[in-house]
């Protein structure tokens, strides 16, 4: 599975086009099926780099990188996927209720 869709590079909006945005949309989800942790994505540089929400020892905004997505392997050696079944519309707060 491709990690990063055509369609879902559309969806997210480019960085700091939401930083004034009190609950943005987080567009796409990728986690790893072997371990604890999750990344939410808000926006993106188009290339490489997200701002989102990410999920794991702790919880935090920040910025993470397609390329360490892509190369980064679980515990049981699992690779990080994106959630198929992850709502587009998704704000923000409603991630950080469900945690």
């Amino acid at each position: 599975m491709k990690l990063l869709s055509a369609e879902n590079r559309r969806r997210l909006p480019s960085l700091y086009t939401q930083e004034n945005e009190p609950d943005p949309t987080v567009p796409v989800k990728f986690f790893t099926p072997d371990a604890g942790w999750t990344w939410y994505a808000i926006e993106f540089d188009g290339e490489d780099t997200f701002f989102g929400y990410v999920t794991g020892l702790e919880a935090e905004l920040g910025y993470f990188s397609l390329r360490e997505l892509q190369t980064a392997r679980g515990p049981l050696g699992l690779p990080i996927e994106r959630d198929l079944h992850w709502d587009p519309r998704t704000r923000l707060s409603q991630v950080k209720t469900d945690r």
